[in-house]
């Protein structure tokens, strides 16, 4: 049974950093896609940044590019965000998705057939 599970969410204040973990289990993700989505209050989930297991190649929201950087550990089977300089707009709860074939479009959250429960980031003004 695969499982994702988050961490790292936390409230701090605008132009601080962040890191939030995904620890995978159950599966390898080999030739896979990893990603980060959130949700804000009373908005849709949408995409933040995607990872490929195996090449390490990587994409971003531009909303987030140049502040966040994916990144996967193959030995640990972990996917980590990390995010600077956040801003009140990046308030939102953080989900961590697994097991994208290559080739299906990586932004698009229901291509993704596992999620985790999502972890709480607040960022203050």
């Amino acid at each position: 049974q695969v499982q994702l599970v988050e961490s790292g969410g936390a409230l701090v204040q605008a132009g601080d950093s962040l890191r939030l973990s995904c620890a995978a289990s159950g599966r390898t993700f080999s030739n896979r896609v990893m990603a980060w989505f959130r949700q804000a209050p009373g908005k849709e989930r949408e995409f933040a940044a995607a990872v490929h297991w195996s090449s390490g190649r990587t994409y971003y929201a531009d909303s987030v590019t140049g502040r966040f950087t994916i990144s996967r550990d193959n030995a640990k089977n972990t996917v980590d965000l990390q995010m600077n300089t956040l801003k009140p707009e990046d308030t939102a709860v953080y989900y961590c998705a697994a097991g994208l074939p290559m080739g299906m479009i990586y932004y698009t959250r229901t291509n993704y057939p596992y999620w985790g429960q999502g972890t709480q980031v607040t960022v203050s003004s």
